[in-house]
């Protein structure tokens, strides 16, 4: 059990402005279709940090997300989430429901990163979050021209102390993916009810000059995990024409971070024609009947 949080009289008008963006994402799950687990959980959260005597960005300075995570009612999703409002002013998992993610003018927001390398991370990358860019520079995973080691090095300092990290030299730790054949399932559900036409639309910010609701969005809960599906609205996508078959899915179970995988139909290879995940073939390939 958590412990016992002083809470205030009078609310601080930053926690005002996170529970707010709180209970705009459990409204915009209840308007999409989810169950009701998360959308109660980030409301629970949301009357919690309203209440707290001291500002979220004061326990994040002084305690880290450890201080978030020990509040009632907060676990590491939501603590993360706290810890991407109080440096940027912005929450990418509620502009990613609204079809107002921009992630191009959130990487801009970094100290050294300038339109084009923020272009580059953003398309080349493909990378829509700090916690995205944060994890690909841990795992050695970004490959990004211009962007070498000392840039990396600072890019990681710069992250570490915007989303309230305590800097270590332990190695670093990926989190529970869910099975392959779990995520090829939500894959399935949201191709089909999509074509049915039984899903929400909303109408995407980029790459979509006329502002049409043309984007269907699917939640959806399997066992310990939360699934948001959508299909793939990156430049590459569009200029592939791809839009209707590469299928992107965030993930997240729970007291963990958010992830997020695509799926899409091989165009080559002994999987040819069938679905797969994007960097996990080699367990599908394992599976599949000699």
């Amino acid at each position: 059990m958590k412990p016992m949080t002083a809470m205030a009289t009078t609310p601080l008008p930053e926690n005002i402005g996170v529970a707010g963006k709180f209970r705009d994402f459990a409204d915009l799950l209840d308007s999409q279709g989810a169950d009701g687990f998360r959308a109660r959980a980030c409301r629970r959260a949301a009357d919690v940090v309203s209440r707290l005597e001291r500002p979220v960005s004061e326990i994040l300075a002084r305690e880290g997300r450890d201080g978030l995570v020990a509040l009632p009612a907060l676990g590491t999703g939501l603590a993360g989430a706290i810890s991407e409002i109080v440096a940027t002013g912005r929450w990418s998992q509620l502009e990613r429901l609204r079809g107002e993610m921009e992630p191009e003018a959130l990487f801009r927001s970094i100290p050294g990163i300038g339109p084009r390398y923020a272009h580059r991370l953003a398309e080349d990358g493909q990378l829509e979050t700090l916690e995205d860019l944060e994890n690909a520079l841990n795992s050695g995973a970004l490959h990004i021209k211009g962007i070498g080691h000392r840039r990396k090095e600072m890019l990681a300092a710069a992250l570490a102390e915007r989303l309230g990290r305590v800097r270590t030299t332990r190695a670093y730790q990926s989190h529970p993916l869910p099975p392959v054949s779990m995520l090829l399932e939500v894959d399935h559900m949201y191709r089909e009810k999509a074509a049915a036409g039984a899903l929400r639309k909303i109408a995407p910010k980029r790459f979509n000059p006329k502002g049409e609701a043309w984007l269907p969005v699917l939640h959806a809960r399997h066992d310990n995990w939360h699934f948001t599906a959508f299909f793939s609205n990156t430049r590459l996508a569009h200029e592939l024409a791809k839009t209707r078959d590469w299928v992107v899915i965030y993930f997240q179970a729970e007291g963990q971070p958010e992830g997020r995988c695509t799926v899409v139909t091989e165009t080559r290879g002994p999987m040819l024609g069938k679905r797969v995940v994007r960097g996990r073939e080699s367990e599908q390939q394992l599976k599949e009947p000699v």
